[in-house]
């Protein structure tokens, strides 16, 4: 794994080897979204993967569609933040906040002000979504007017504003796994007639914005943007995946962003047109895949750098384990979501288990 250790720069970022910490929602800051002393813990102490994507946190309070997670549209949300930037830093890490707004992957019962979730149109998803009384359908969305759209756009600049107020290195925007960014993408959740729906260009069009929006505020060097082609998750369907992301990747490649972040789902024939017509750092996810085919990727240059994300999340100190051959933590799925420190802060590191 000699070119895993190998080091990098992502736009801006110095990376000392090329394993990063992939985004995964956690469901343990405050309940008005501020993270706490056990975020601050949990992030500190995978310190030394290369690059650390924080979980989705949310722009604004339309944003938010999942119980306990982050924002960074306050100052409160700013001070907590700059406590885990801190600590991150201290330990010799690199951390970049993800930009979450869910869309219509939302319930009121969840948001802070108890409004109807909003997305490209008025479409409601199938399943249920977790709220403090249970499982509930989540309801339809309210279509965004065109004005509306702009403004969303403004919190994302905002909150990335507000991002490198708290210390991040960078910002990533979700644009995968049928959140917001991903919905205005879509064949299904985007029934609009105006200059964001309807054709590729026009569907593509709130993703460009965003990135835009946020290159321009805080610098395209570190600027990110995470994306999942074909990925059906959160009631998603794409009936045009070999046309749609070649020009999206087309529209954004000018923009010069630090990197882009690709979930692979299975099309190697896409992941390497997209490959070839990215400009800058790729950071690649196979999800469930074994350790040594992500390895490869990095070989044959398809990847920059590699996400991994239970891994990391079951082992602090993955980078150590790897590189002495060390055995790994199994990871605990019953405490993936919400609760205390178990499962969150209390997985051993090798040190520990010496011990």
């Amino acid at each position: 794994m000699k070119t895993l250790w190998t080091p990098t720069t992502v736009g801006s970022i110095e990376l000392p080897h090329r394993l990063a910490m992939a985004p995964m929602t956690r469901d343990r800051s405050r309940a008005d979204g501020v993270p706490t002393d056990l975020n601050r813990e949990y992030y500190r102490q995978r310190a030394s993967m290369a690059l650390i994507i924080t979980e989705g946190t949310q722009p604004s309070a339309d944003g938010q569609g999942y119980l306990l997670t982050p924002g960074i549209y306050t100052e409160a949300h700013i001070a907590g933040w700059q406590e885990v930037t801190n600590a991150v830093h201290a330990a010799g890490g690199r951390i970049v906040v993800q930009l979450m707004h869910t869309g219509r992957i939302s319930h009121p019962d969840n948001t802070p002000h108890g409004r109807q979730p909003v997305a490209p149109s008025a479409v409601q998803p199938k399943g249920a979504m977790f709220t403090a009384s249970g499982l509930q359908d989540m309801p339809t969305p309210r279509a965004l007017t065109t004005e509306e759209v702009a403004g969303v756009v403004e919190e994302f600049r905002r909150a990335a504003s507000a991002a490198v107020a708290a210390g991040f290195d960078g910002v990533e925007i979700h644009g995968a796994n049928g959140y917001l960014v991903h919905q205005f993408l879509s064949s299904n959740a985007n029934e609009r007639i105006d200059q964001y729906g309807g054709s590729v260009d026009n569907r593509i069009r709130f993703a460009v914005d965003v990135a835009s929006a946020i290159a321009g505020e805080i610098g395209a060097e570190r600027t990110g943007l995470r994306l999942s082609p074909g990925s059906q998750y959160n009631d998603i369907v794409e009936n045009d995946v070999h046309t749609l992301y070649p020009a999206l990747v087309a529209a954004l490649a000018p923009l010069d962003l630090a990197y882009l972040h690709l979930i692979h789902g299975g099309d190697e024939e896409l992941l390497r047109d997209l490959r070839t017509a990215w400009p800058t750092a790729l950071l690649l996810n196979r999800a469930g895949a074994p350790l040594t085919d992500r390895v490869a990727d990095l070989d044959t240059g398809v990847a920059d750098v590699i996400t991994v994300g239970t891994m990391a999340l079951a082992n602090p100190d993955l980078p150590a384990r790897l590189r002495t051959g060390a055995p790994l933590n199994e990871p605990e799925p019953a405490t993936f979501y919400g609760g205390d420190h178990r499962g969150y802060t209390d997985y051993p590191t090798l040190d520990a288990s010496a011990n």
